[in-house]
């Protein structure tokens, strides 16, 4: 299968820039840019084509590129978004019985009382079935598809040959920054046992006295006596997504609460714990009716004397009429101190228009001379509007088809200076642009624009940064000085809400005067 797939990937590349190469030759201008545009669609469905053939690996990485709004061209990005996350292999209940049998050394049916033969649930790299214990509790069995693991490393290395090869033959065509993060992550990704330890930090974190959403977001429990590099099994949750509005109005979920606590949660992920799950699209965010008491119990011991469980909500008090559910815990990037810190100062320059602010801390993450390029990539604006003083203009975040069509026009144009700057950019921040790209999403989605996001970052930015200074200038001056600048940041930022509020209903009477609606604009700007 492997000089099969390698075939394909060098025939589908060498198409690709053949494909650049004679149709752009000696066009300028408009005329030059159309067919660009052209090229890029029929690379788009050549290389979609190769993935789904290819499937495995191919596939993750086409979700991926289906993700990259800012970062590679429209045509690319759309045409995966639209055919690769719903297009996902399935395991025969054969294959998924092997798996089992060969990690754990024994199958299902002595495993489970009872094992469901069809998943509920298909991803590029498992599928997931469920299945009932003896002590009769529900649970959901993750089994990585077969031969994955052992193709993986090869494949990437055709991939990461292809990518350089292009390169070399169209220098504005590097994604060499991709296969980088790629190699870095997937292995980590295609161990469960890995996945396992992510969940329970994650639980412990958001369960911690620490945390803000304490009680009101949930995790899995994991069950470690039966859990391997290719099989989890975890407690089963009933859930809606987040992207079901019927569903959760039968929650008593309204979709600004959701998006608030989606923003509060991974807020506080980056920059209070440093510890974050990068793979936060709709179909891994649920919302649950709380459950009564506290979270799961552990399971009956292992044999090794300890709880057999690990992760859930650890005993904590659950809070509301609903909670969210975080799932899949297989891609997270753990944040060192001194970026944790940075980002923050980062952010919290970007939210309140410090351009002095903005420039120290990009020059700090290697942004060099593009920190206007890097800074429209954090937000997807512009740098005129980033730096705009009115509070209306700063935080009108509308992202509309227009909007859109505008900022990926503008990654195309800088095609060039993007990739130069993925390259150089810190570790972290690619994937933590990967979230951010899903949060907005999932905020779309939702029908909520962004200003409250934008709001918790800048909470939770200015208290990162705040417990920083705590701790290297304890005392009680301190801790006067710290309460005194939070609260500034609190007023400051209703302040911004008010204004942005008042703008959008003076777009809404405009609106109305000329005969229209204005209802769209004014949502834009409020965020309410």
């Amino acid at each position: 299968m492997v000089p099969i797939r390698l075939g394909r990937d060098v025939a589908t590349a060498v198409t690709m820039v053949a494909d650049y190469q004679y149709s752009l030759r000696g066009l300028e201008g408009e005329e030059r840019e159309a067919a660009k545009r052209a090229c890029h669609q029929r690379g788009a469905n050549r290389l979609l084509a190769c993935c789904f053939k290819n499937g495995g690996i191919y596939i993750k990485l086409g979700q991926h590129i289906g993700m990259l709004d800012h970062l590679l061209p429209a045509e690319y990005v759309e045409t995966m978004r639209e055919h690769m996350l719903d297009r996902c292999p399935v395991s025969t209940y054969e294959q998924v019985r092997q798996t089992i049998q060969e990690d754990l050394g024994r199958v299902p049916e002595e495993l489970f009382a009872q094992f469901a033969h069809q998943p509920v649930a298909s991803a590029s790299l498992a599928q997931v079935h469920e299945a009932v214990d003896h002590d009769g509790r529900r649970l959901a069995v993750k089994v990585q598809h077969r031969g994955l693991r052992e193709a993986s490393a090869l494949d990437l290395a055709t991939i990461d040959f292809l990518v350089r090869a292009v390169k070399a033959l169209a220098p504005d065509q590097d994604f060499t920054w991709l296969v980088e993060e790629s190699k870095e992550n997937l292995p980590l990704e295609l161990d469960f046992q890995h996945e396992a330890a992510n969940s329970a930090r994650c639980a412990a974190n958001l369960g911690s006295r620490r945390s803000r959403v304490r009680g009101r977001v949930a995790v899995p429990a994991v069950d470690l006596s039966r859990t391997s590099h290719r099989v989890l099994t975890m407690e089963f949750v009933e859930g809606v997504k987040v992207t079901d509005a019927a569903g959760l109005a039968a929650l008593g979920a309204e979709a600004g609460e959701v998006s608030r606590l989606i923003s509060e949660t991974f807020n506080e992920m980056i920059f209070t714990f440093g510890d974050v799950h990068c793979d936060p699209h709709a179909a891994n965010l649920l919302v649950r009716r709380t459950p009564d008491g506290p979270g799961p119990a552990p399971a009956a011991a292992d044999s090794a004397g300890g709880s057999s469980w690990q992760g859930g909500e650890g005993g904590v008090k659950a809070k509301g009429r609903w909670q969210l559910v975080l799932l899949d815990h297989g891609l997270y990037r753990r944040l060192t101190d001194d970026f944790r810190l940075e980002y923050a100062g980062l952010w919290h320059s970007l939210v309140f228009a410090d351009e002095a602010g903005i420039r120290k801390h990009s020059t700090a993450m290697n942004a060099g001379d593009a920190v206007p390029l890097f800074a429209g990539m954090l937000t997807q604006r512009p740098w005129e509007e980033i730096t705009k003083k009115e509070p209306s203009e700063r935080l009108r975040l509308r992202y509309t088809a227009e909007e859109r069509e505008r900022i990926q026009d503008y990654a195309a144009q800088y095609a060039t200076q993007i990739g130069d700057l993925l390259r150089r950019m810190p570790r972290p921040l690619l994937l933590l642009l990967k979230t951010n790209d899903c949060l907005r999403a999932v905020d779309l989605a939702l029908g909520r624009p962004a200003v409250n996001s934008f709001v918790i970052t800048a909470r939770e930015s200015a208290r990162a940064l705040a417990c920083h200074r705590l701790r290297h200038r304890p005392g009680m001056l301190s801790r006067l000085a710290v309460a005194a600048d939070l609260a500034g940041v609190e007023v400051r930022m209703a302040a911004l809400r008010l204004v942005a509020w008042l703008a959008g209903l003076q777009l809404e009477l405009e609106a109305w005067l000329r005969g229209g609606g204005g209802a769209e604009q004014r949502a834009a700007l409020a965020g309410a």
